[in-house]
């Protein structure tokens, strides 16, 4: 680019005219040019590495919902209830026995973050063909989708001996902590 001044001649271009950016760098300098582009390039791609993490041990638990593998390590004795409600007892008992580090102690809270009633199929086998919400605890749908978990990961149930299988209903009172009681084996609510 140059300059015509005021008398006619051409002068030699300013820094300020001369096209410094990327692209005059790239005609000028081209191995310069490519190494800020790929010292850029590496630079936005790299981030901060995520601390390492480590599952917790589950020893003595049962494994994580995605795992595959059911959460009764052990098949459970039969049922021998008669009734769905009386089986009632022995799903709770189950449930409890398997997430025992999950369970409220003691006296729930008078304010409860969720309850939820729910009824579940178990097959002859005990294993768990169905779940319907009869009383879903809407507002909180991560309680859902957890209370659902943990009832397909203790699958097998103990096996509905005389019923051949059957279709019992618990309600479920989840704390804001987490955890939880079935209103079957609860220990009940502390006053205001």
């Amino acid at each position: 680019m140059q300059n015509t001044a005021m008398n006619g001649r051409s002068t030699p271009p300013t820094p300020r005219q001369t096209p410094e950016g990327f692209l005059g760098l790239l005609r000028r300098r081209p191995g310069l040019a490519l190494s800020a582009l790929w010292a850029a390039l590496l630079a936005a791609c790299s981030s901060t590495p995520l601390p390492e993490w480590h599952p917790p041990a589950t020893e003595g638990k049962a494994p994580p919902p995605d795992s595959g593998v059911s959460g009764a390590t052990e098949l459970p004795q039969p049922s021998q209830a008669s009734t769905p409600r009386a089986y009632r007892q022995d799903a709770a008992a189950h449930l409890y026995r398997l997430n025992a580090d999950r369970i409220y102690k003691g006296k729930l809270p008078p304010m409860l973050y969720a309850i939820g009633v729910l009824q579940v199929h178990i097959d002859r086998r005990g294993q768990v063909t169905g779940l319907h919400w009869m009383r879903a605890p809407s507002q909180a749908p991560e309680v859902v989708a957890e209370i659902e978990r943990t009832v397909r990961r203790a699958a097998p149930y103990p096996v509905p001996a005389r019923l051949g299988q059957v279709v019992y209903t618990d309600t479920w009172l989840w704390d804001e902590s987490g955890r939880f009681q079935l209103d079957t084996l609860t220990e009940g609510q502390r006053g205001e």
